[in-house]
This record gives C-alpha cells, sequence and structure tokens, in this order.
C-alpha cells in the first residue's frame, strides 16, 4: 500500500505542480510587462487592483476547496451519480455568486478603492485594471468547481489542460493588450477575463462525457442534507480563506501606507511569494485527492503515509525555492523589474522568504490534509486564531512604527501560527472515532 500510495502522490503531485505553476507565471507576466513600462504607477495600481480580487476569487476558491472532498470521497465510495450531483451543487452556487459579483462591480470597486491607500494617478491605474478584470468573474468561479472536481476524481490531466488553457492565452493576452496596444493597466485586466472564459469552456468540453446518470444526480444534488452538509462546508471555507486573504490585503494595504516604493518592492516579493505557493500547493492538491479517498475508504494508514510524503515534500521544495532567490537576489528580481528603486527595496527584504515560505510550506500541505477531509470547522478556527493572534498585533506595531520589516516578520509569525493550530488537529483525524468536520 506504501508504495502504491507513494507512486499516486508522486503522480498528481507532478501533475498538479506542472498545472499550478502556469497559474503564477501569468501573474509573473503581468509583473515583468508592467514594470518595464515607463510609468511604475501601473505595477502599483495593479498590485492595488489586485487585492479587491484577492478577496472576491480568494474567498471564492471555496468552490474549488469544497468540492474536492465530496468528490473524492463519493468517487473513493464508488457512487458516480454522487460525484455528479457535487457538480451540479457547485456550479449552480457558481453561477449565482459570479453573476452577483458581477452585477455588484460598480459598488464593489467604489468600496474597494474608499479603504485602500493610493495615490491618484495610482488609483486610476488600480480602477481601469478592476473595470475590465470583473468581466471575467463568472468564468472563474466556474472554472473553480470544475478544477475541483478533476482533482476530487484524481485527474489531474485535465485540471492542468483546463489551466494550461487559462494562463497561456493570459499571457500571450497580456503582451498584446499591454504592449502592442498600449492599454496599460486595463490591458492586463482584459487580458485576465478573457483567459478565465477560455478555461472555463476546456472544463467544461473535457466534463461533458464524465458526467454519470443525471436523473439520479439532480435527485442527489436537490438532497436537503447533502445540501446543508455542502453549505455548512462552504460557509466554513469561506471565513477560514477570509482571514487568510485579509492578512495579504492588509499586508499589500500596510505598504501602500509607507509608500509608494515599498508597495512596489512588497508587490514583486509577493509575486514571488505567490509563486513558490502556487508549486508547493501541487503537493497539498495531491494531498487533499488522497487524504478524501483514503476517508471514503476508511484507510487510517494510508492518511498517515500521505501526511509524511506531503509534509516531507512541501518543506523540501519551500526551502529551496527561498534558498534559490537569496543566492541570487539581483538576477531573480532583475527578471520583474528594471527599476532601480524597486528592486532596491525588494532585495533589503529578500531574507523574509525564507521563513515565509520555509514554514508556510507546511501550512499549505496541512490545509490540502483537512481540505481533503472536509474538515471544514477545523480549518476555519485554525486560520482565524492564525489571523489574529499570529498577524494582527505585530503588523499593528508595524503600523505604528511604519517599518516594513516588521509587517514581514509579522507575515512570518502567522505562517508558524498557521502550522501549529492545524497540527495540534492531527492526532484525532487519524484514531478510530474521527469526523471530518472536527
Amino acid at each position: 500500500m506504501a508504495t502504491s500510495l507513494t507512486g499516486r502522490f508522486a503522480r498528481l503531485a507532478a501533475l498538479n505542480v506542472a498545472s499550478n505553476l502556469l497559474v503564477p507565471m501569468a501573474g509573473l507576466v503581468d509583473v515583468a510587462i508592467l514594470g518595464h513600462l515607463d510609468e511604475v504607477r501601473h505595477l502599483a495600481g495593479v498590485a492595488l487592483g489586485a487585492v479587491i480580487f484577492d478577496y472576491l476569487l480568494w474567498t471564492a476558491g471555496f468552490l474549488r476547496m469544497g468540492t474536492v472532498g465530496p468528490t473524492a470521497r463519493a468517487a473513493g465510495g464508488g457512487d458516480k451519480a454522487e460525484v455528479t450531483a457535487v457538480l451540479l451543487r457547485g456550479m449552480l452556487l457558481a453561477a449565482i455568486l459570479g453573476g452577483g459579483l458581477l452585477l455588484a462591480s460598480p459598488v464593489l470597486t467604489e468600496l474597494g478603492f474608499a479603504i485602500l491607500e493610493g495615490g491618484p494617478e495610482v488609483e486610476e491605474a488600480g480602477k481601469a485594471y478592476v473595470s475590465a478584470r470583473f468581466w471575467g468573474v463568472p468564468c472563474a468561479t466556474g472554472g473553480f468547481v470544475l478544477l475541483g472536481w478533476f482533482l476530487g476524481r484524481e485527474q489531474a490531466g485535465r485540471a492542468l489542460a483546463m489551466t494550461a488553457v487559462g494562463s497561456l492565452s493570459n499571457i500571450a493576452l497580456d503582451i498584446w493588450f499591454v504592449w502592442h496596444l498600449d492599454w496599460g493597466a486595463a490591458g492586463a485586466g482584459w487580458a485576465t477575463a478573457a483567459s478565465q472564459t477560455l478555461a472555463l469552456g476546456t472544463g467544461l468540453i473535457l466534463a461533458g462525457p464524465q458526467l454519470g446518470p443525471l436523473g439520479a444526480a439532480l435527485k442527489k444534488a436537490r438532497d436537503p442534507e447533502a445540501l446543508r452538509e455542502y453549505l455548512g462546508l462552504s460557509r466554513d471555507i469561506v471565513i477560514r480563506t477570509f482571514f487568510l486573504v485579509t492578512v495579504f490585503a492588509a499586508f499589500t494595504n500596510l505598504s501602500a501606507g509607507m509608500g509608494t516604493l515599498v508597495l512596489a518592492g512588497n508587490a514583486v516579493l509577493l509575486k514571488l511569494l505567490g509563486a513558490g505557493a502556487w508549486l508547493v500547493d501541487g503537493y497539498a492538491f495531491a494531498t487533499e485527492t488522497l487524504a478524501g479517498q483514503s476517508q471514503g475508504t476508511g484507510d487510517r494508514k494510508a492518511l498517515r503515509g500521505l501526511l509524511g510524503l506531503s509534509l516531507g515534500a512541501s518543506i523540501a521544495t519551500g526551502l529551496v525555492l527561498a534558498g534559490t532567490l537569496l543566492l541570487a537576489p539581483d538576477i531573480v528580481l532583475g527578471v520583474l523589474t528594471n527599476q532601480t528603486p524597486v528592486l532596491a527595496e525588494a532585495t533589503r527584504h529578500a531574507f523574509w522568504l525564507l521563513p515565509v515560505l520555509g514554514v508556510g510550506s507546511a501550512a499549505y500541505a496541512l490545509d490540502g490534509y483537512f481540505i481533503g477531509l472536509s474538515a471544514g470547522r477545523t480549518l476555519r478556527r485554525a486560520m482565524t486564531a492564525s489571523a489574529l493572534v499570529g498577524f494582527v498585533p505585530l503588523a499593528t506595531w508595524a503600523w505604528s512604527r511604519g517599518d516594513p520589516t516588521l509587517l514581514w516578520a509579522a507575515l512570518a509569525v502567522f505562517m508558524v501560527a498557521r502550522v501549529l493550530t492545524l497540527g495540534a488537529s492531527v492526532p484525532s483525524t487519524l484514531s478510530d472515532d474521527s469526523e471530518a468536520g472536527a
């Protein structure tokens, strides 16, 4: 069983890592193109405007996370109708949420920039980016559900195909809209919206032939108990993700309050952190799939082995990535910007990626484990405590002193708190009387 588990984990992780590498690649191209424009306001504006989508789409990520576990559990139990029912529930919720956000986009844009801090030119660029990107939100929410469904079915290859279409089209459109058409920050927003539409279309084409009996699936999808369980899990993941996004949004907003240069320098480092996180999340996604399936079959031994594999691979990869940046900061950061002051500011704080990404990698692995078990309450409680106790006190001190170094320290403590709070709940999941949602 150990060999089989290792092989499945390695195969899924490899496909997920390849898929996840494509996601930040588009964001890095955004930064690289905008960072080489004559005016830094485009880079700073997109960094500020992206905070709004961090809230909306990272929080809407519950559509993916809430789909993986139930799908994997149903697939592990051989219930084909329930597998399809999970997709139907998710797509309905995605359509309602995505459509509602698009309709509310003018209000959300004004509210967002009333809260965020930035100069007039930076806000103008940010609003242009946000207004364009909102048109892709309904497709993005539907795409989350399909990705979670493919992962829950152990079909990482299909998730890779869907992600590849979205990310590569985003890169091509970025180059065309921003460089060739000179649309600036708005071009980056339109490129993202169009690529999300193409990704959703790819996912629907791939999912169609795999649907189970629709009659039985529709009946299961309407089951009140199943709906309550799905909505309860979604609620917990939304709260968990809200606190996670709030930490990074506060980090960005506090950076803006310390000056445009600090904001731009931290934006470059956050893009690298995000790229590293997406890479390590390839292991977490594999963990989600296999944890859910092991739960469906009641195999506690597999859960223990899976957790060891996931933590080992994640921590090692995170440390290697952070170490590479520290060995050659000018080369790595120079790819993203040629603005000497921004490069100097980012280099000054590059060291902090070592503890943030190194410790954070263990947190990502534990997140994947509990997402696979559909342990929503555990995820919610751990993230809430980590944000309020691990991040807020030190970040408040950093704000009062205007100290970006303390701000990075707050992010590092936040990652440590995530590992401690999630790790404390692991033993209960491996006992014979454990419950997924506990």
